[in-house]
């Protein structure tokens, strides 16, 4: 039986210092003040008779105690939140999802599989998409405030104790514009990938760490002029006009490699490529909505090219 003493706003505000890792971060996003933040958690932590936070350089961090709360903390008030929502969509006749994006499905399975999801549901069906890092985004999963997470992630470590289910495999290609000095070099030594700038996922990305493995193989230093980011139309902008060699989702370019206007390197950086796939809550119960959609990214994902899967 859950403590008398524990109410709602101990919960909440305990998410809320999980997830800012800031007492003062958390009390603003919650309208509260900093001392009314400390004296909550600090009343949560007397009730269980435990210290859920320890304070580090960069600000606080969950203890073992706090992890274990949060892994059932976040669930449970997602499917209070759940319960409250459904009750106004039996009014409205509304539904909503929240989806985690990664990267390498923003360019043709997410689109395609809302698409005919949003076709198919009863009554007016909304989603709202989050993009970001795999460790971000899982991290959200986990504390109930996703849905799930669809993407490359098989390298992350923190699907842990999270569902991932395998969709099909999906490479990183080295491309440049057509045009390129390196384009249609064979062989081409890896050598000369260092006299021109990369665009490339960011450092602490389960993508970047691909990156870094095929530097390590070929023994290269990537050069100083370098762009990092997740931002496929922004990739795709700057190699197109520069001289750049872009680390590129497959999906993402798969449509301007087949007119021309990429080309892909000699050198592969990876020859299977990771897993795609969807990452689920396990403690969570999908919802009828949640558990189509699902089914509908099967779908749509039994439709990819052959040669990727």
């Amino acid at each position: 039986m859950l403590n008398a003493r524990i109410k709602l706003r101990h919960l909440q505000a305990f998410l809320e210092v999980a997830r800012q890792h800031s007492f003062a971060r958390a009390a603003e996003h919650l309208a509260i003040t900093q001392p009314g933040m400390s004296k909550t958690i600090r009343e949560l932590e007397e009730t269980l008779g435990t210290v859920l936070f320890e304070r580090t350089p960069r600000g606080v961090a969950l203890t073992q105690a706090g992890l274990t709360l949060l892994r059932h903390a976040g669930p449970a008030i997602r499917a209070l939140e759940e319960g409250v929502s459904a009750v106004g969509e039996a009014h409205v006749g509304s539904v909503w999802l929240r989806v985690g994006a990664l990267s390498t499905v923003e360019s043709w399975l997410l689109p395609e599989a809302i698409r005919r999801w949003q076709c198919s549901a009863q009554g007016e069906a909304g989603i709202n998409v989050v993009g970001g890092p795999s460790a971000f985004l899982l991290s959200r999963l986990r504390r109930g405030e996703l849905d799930l997470v669809v993407g490359r992630m098989t390298e992350a470590r923190e699907i842990r104790d999270l569902a991932f289910e395998h969709l099909y495999y999906q490479r990183l290609l080295l491309v440049v514009r057509d045009g390129h000095p390196l384009a249609g070099v064979v062989p081409l030594a890896a050598e000369r990938l260092q006299e021109f700038p990369w665009v490339l996922p960011p450092p602490q990305t389960t993508l970047r760490q691909q990156v870094d493995s095929f530097c390590v193989r070929h023994a290269i230093t990537l050069p100083a002029r370098q762009l990092e980011t997740l931002s496929l139309p922004l990739s795709q902008q700057f190699t197109a006009h520069s001289e750049a060699i872009w680390v590129a989702p497959e999906e993402a370019v798969r449509e301007a490699l087949a007119e021309g206007r990429l080309r892909e390197l000699s050198l592969p950086l990876e020859r299977q490529g990771g897993s795609v796939g969807l990452c689920l809550n396990a403690t969570l119960q999908p919802s009828l909505a949640l558990a189509a959609f699902c089914e509908t990214l099967r779908e749509v994902a039994s439709g990819v090219p052959e040669g990727v899967h």
